[in-house]
């Protein structure tokens, strides 16, 4: 990290840079030659702080997990068309998590690709979302089935947009940061367990050390793997729980954190009962996911739509699942698991 509060990612083909700054201002950036992308909600809030009235080369998708779909990414390709834009135009994301990922997408397909800038105002875009190149959207049902690895050529993160997010929306965010703790830094584990309030209250100096240590955290591993054929699997810790759980409720009812932090108990109890995971370490975890009040258990779930729904995940390999799981913080590996095995671990459960 250097003095201006930079970060920057070296993935190979592609470069980023991650800027963070406490007040929101508008970037640096040729918004002439740009084509800006929200949601209904972003662009209410941050359309004119950003970008100006004067700004027409916009495109406002529906918010919502829901709309993270190809119609959604037709819409920005429709106006790059419309606005006869060239491979030079920049796509900005000003978003949370749906409108990074999709943005991504059709900056990465738009003419074989265009200049990337992402503003990620969600904290759970902020930590993950936005960082390490994974674009797409969800089609037929399930999660992130169609997309692309395109990094942003720059990521900027205002501290001070964490005060718009409601509570929910807030705490789905530190899902994402208690699992970055969990894959590699004890110290961010520690702040966890020990300044629930300040972080409960978006204190912003100590949202600004949390988020560019989980920008830390997951662009090392990025760097060393972008397109996940060995290590950069392991950030999926919770996830393959997670996603399933979101698939088989609609993508409604259940927040993207919510769900990671579901998965992230399971994900420990799993390794509890393979004898993988530490035990100790396991209810240190749980303790944690219970002490910001995340829901662990959902009721009778249904374990064959859950596991119906695993099966259909890009992660599994040879028909069995692939599970993230630790021996303990920081020493993460991946095992396979078939269908009947967790479809019997979930009734147990």
């Amino acid at each position: 990290m250097n003095k201006d509060k930079s970060l920057n990612l070296d993935f190979g083909f592609k470069k980023s840079c991650v800027i963070i700054k406490k007040e929101l201002k508008a970037p640096e950036i040729n918004k002439d030659n740009s084509l800006a992308v929200f949601d209904s909600n972003t662009f209410s809030l941050f359309k004119n702080k950003l970008f100006g009235e004067k700004t027409k080369k916009f495109a406002v998708l529906q918010p919502g997990e829901i709309h993270k779909n190809w119609e959604s990414a037709a819409i920005i390709l429709d106006k790059a068309v419309e606005y006869r834009l060239g491979r030079d135009t920049g796509f900005i994301g000003v978003g949370g998590g749906v409108v990074c990922d999709i943005t991504a997408f059709a900056a990465s397909v738009y003419m074989r690709g265009c200049p990337l800038i992402l503003i990620p105002t969600t904290l759970l875009s902020m930590v993950d979302a936005s960082i390490g190149g994974k674009t797409g959207f969800n089609y037929k049902g399930l999660k992130n089935m169609a997309g692309t690895f395109y990094p942003a050529d720059s990521i900027y993160i205002f501290i001070d947009v964490l005060k718009a997010l409601s509570e929910r929306e807030y705490r789905s965010g530190l899902a994402e940061v208690i699992k970055t703790a969990m894959l590699g830094d004890a110290g961010l584990f520690s702040i966890l367990e020990s300044r629930k309030e300040d972080i409960l209250m978006r204190d912003e100096d100590l949202m600004e050390d949390v988020i560019r240590r989980c920008v830390s955290v997951k662009g090392r591993v990025v760097e060393e793997d972008l397109r996940e054929h060995g290590i950069r699997a392991t950030l999926n810790l919770g996830h393959t729980f997670g996603h399933a759980l979101e698939s088989v409720n609609g993508f409604k009812s259940i927040t993207h954190g919510e769900a990671v932090a579901w998965g992230l108990a399971m994900a420990v109890r799993l390794g509890v009962s393979i004898g993988t995971t530490d035990k100790e370490y396991g209810d240190k975890v749980l303790r944690l996911l219970s002490l910001y009040n995340y829901k662990l258990k959902f009721g009778a779930i249904n374990a064959d739509a859950v596991v119906g729904a695993m099966l259909g995940d890009k992660k599994k390999r040879k028909g069995n699942l692939r599970f993230v799981v630790q021996k303990n913080l920081g020493d993460t590996y991946i095992v396979a698991i078939t269908g009947k095995e967790i479809t019997r671990f979930l009734e147990s459960i």
